[in-house]
């Protein structure tokens, strides 16, 4: 993949194609705006060094988004008060994913240190949704896109019509909603309203990244995923079954994945908001810590 830039906004792409533990950034030239510094840590020492870094946005509060802020300490930093607590106390960033379990909790906190250069930040200011940020050279409209997480934002680059679109990336995995506070249903509403801004580039964090023609179908099978995944679980609980039962299906990744301790996190969590959607509608029932149709 190789940088590309639309009027003043460069798209700077992650190493290994920005799949986690990386992802895309996106830099403003002339005003020195970088946004979810995670891409590519020589790159962005030497942009720091001769283009200039003003400021860091932040999309939202995940580690595989704020990898290297760690070389921003001097740098002011932006994102939603919603997802500023995760970045003031390590503990508050693990109580976000729901870690429960010592040990989990022991791998992730080695982890986010050595991995992810985790340091305690707080913002110097905090997005409003629909918001104008008049910058010298764009004008940026600041969209809240919840449902990923609660304060996950997306930003609209109004004069090349550049739409950056965070973690809603248009994967054939599909939508992610496995945080403690995530939201199946605000991540649908996020998708639907980010699919009708009429931009002429879409630019998302992780993979593919960049869509220089209107993506189509592509919106349609991103969001199936989510029906799947439901149809999935409804065809499971016809006889009853225990949360673990869920979970050891593998309904998420397919399969077993290693390091256990991130992947079994992000399939309870996502099965999690599905049991709680399907509760919620009366389509399922619990009984005795057993769930079915």
């Amino acid at each position: 993949m190789k940088e590309l830039c639309f009027d003043s906004v460069r798209f700077i792409p992650g190493q290994n194609q920005g799949k986690y533990p990386y992802c895309h950034s996106v830099y403003i030239e002339g005003d020195g705006v970088l946004i979810d510094p995670s891409s590519d840590r020589e790159r962005l020492i030497n942009l720091k060094e001769n283009s200039g870094v003003k400021q860091v946005w932040l999309s939202h509060w995940h580690e595989d988004h704020i990898m290297h802020l760690d070389l921003f300490d001097d740098i002011p930093f932006l994102i939603s008060n919603l997802d500023a607590p995760q970045l003031s106390d390590l503990d508050i960033f693990m109580d976000g994913y729901g870690f429960n379990d010592q040990d989990i909790r022991e791998f992730w906190r080695t982890m986010l240190i050595d991995q992810f250069h985790f340091k305690p930040r707080k913002p110097d200011r905090f997005f409003k949704d629909k918001e104008l940020i008049q910058l010298d050279t764009v004008t940026v409209e600041v969209i809240h896109t919840p449902g990923h997480t609660p304060g996950h934002y997306s930003f609209f680059f109004k004069e090349p019509k550049v739409l950056f679109m965070g973690d809603y990336d248009l994967t054939p995995f599909g939508p992610w909603y496995g945080d403690r506070e995530s939201s199946l249903q605000d991540t649908i509403t996020s998708i639907e309203r980010l699919r009708h801004i009429p931009a002429k580039i879409w630019i998302t964090s992780h993979e593919k990244g960049l869509f220089e023609k209107e993506p189509g179908d592509v919106w349609n099978q991103y969001l199936n995923v989510i029906k799947t995944r439901e149809d999935k679980l409804l065809n499971l609980l016809q006889t009853p079954k225990t949360m673990d039962d869920i979970i050891d299906a593998y309904i998420v990744y397919g399969k077993p994945r290693e390091p256990k301790e991130f992947f079994l996190i992000g399939e309870r969590g996502i099965m999690g908001k599905h049991i709680e959607d399907l509760l919620e509608r009366s389509i399922i029932k619990k009984e005795s810590g057993r769930f079915f149709v």
